[in-house]
């Protein structure tokens, strides 16, 4: 795969708000900022977001400020922590669990080239939108998948094919580690993007993880750098295969958590 290429993204009637340039937040969150073809491409993802946002309700976070906190910025600090954003860093296989509108995965594909990035969701209209971003961007490391989580995880072509899979906005924990874990090799981590958390939620979670293959092995907790809102991420290894009966049928698990 490719590093990022040359953005070409037809301009708007009106001038395109500008994202902020915090590189200092990034360098001082993430021990990372980006660099001018990353910066650009991110600014070229959010114009051409909220120039289709009202025909296809990507988003309800539109103004420059909230979108770089809450989808750039913490889609990426997620990530900090297992070390993809250095240079030279191994290139892992991530899946993007309900992705929407792109994201966390493809400000992950922008600020991590040697990544390969599957944009998973059951909308074919959103991903028929990222299909032409993504040419658009010219992120040649990245592809979209469409279909339920339910299915992709008895797939053969997916079913523990992933490095890394990255699930936000989707629903209750038990329900993310069940869409996630049976997608990742043994070695492999889930990511879950959480707002609060406690060590109640903690200990309901553990059964399910059990019965997934699955350990709880960090869970970060941080303020966004903006408004100070509160974030969790809980890193989630797969440390054995997991079970084939799961994820269970199409709105199982949703409707009966683990």
């Amino acid at each position: 795969m490719s590093r990022v290429g040359t953005v070409s993204i037809a301009a708007p009637d009106a001038p395109d708000p500008l994202l902020p340039e915090p590189n200092e937040l990034w360098q001082e969150t993430c021990d990372w900022q980006p660099d001018a073809a990353q910066a650009q491409l991110l600014q070229a993802l959010y114009a051409r977001t909220i120039a289709v946002n009202r025909q296809l309700n990507l988003t309800r976070i539109i103004s420059p400020e909230d979108f770089w906190e809450k989808h750039l910025w913490d889609s990426l600090r997620a990530i900090a922590p297992l070390g993809w954003l250095n240079a030279g860093a191994t290139a892992p296989a991530i899946v993007d669990i309900g992705t929407g509108g792109g994201f966390p995965g493809l400000p992950i594909a922008i600020a991590v080239p040697q990544a390969t990035v599957a944009l998973n969701d059951a909308t074919r209209k959103k991903l028929a939108f990222l299909d032409g971003l993504v040419a658009q961007l010219g992120l040649e490391n990245v592809r979209t998948l469409a279909g339920r989580a339910e299915a992709i995880g008895h797939h053969p072509g997916h079913r523990a094919r992933y490095d890394a899979a990255m699930v936000r906005a989707v629903g209750p924990p038990s329900v993310c580690a069940e869409y996630g874990l049976p997608l990742l090799k043994i070695g492999g981590t889930a990511v879950l993007y959480r707002g609060r958390w406690s060590n109640a939620d903690t200990e309901a979670l553990r059964p399910a993880l059990a019965q997934l293959g699955g350990e709880l092995v960090e869970i970060a907790a941080y303020k966004t750098p903006l408004s100070r809102s509160n974030r969790h991420c809980l890193y989630v290894r797969k440390r054995a295969k997991t079970p084939s009966a799961f994820p269970r049928a199409i709105g199982i698990p949703t409707k009966t958590p683990l």
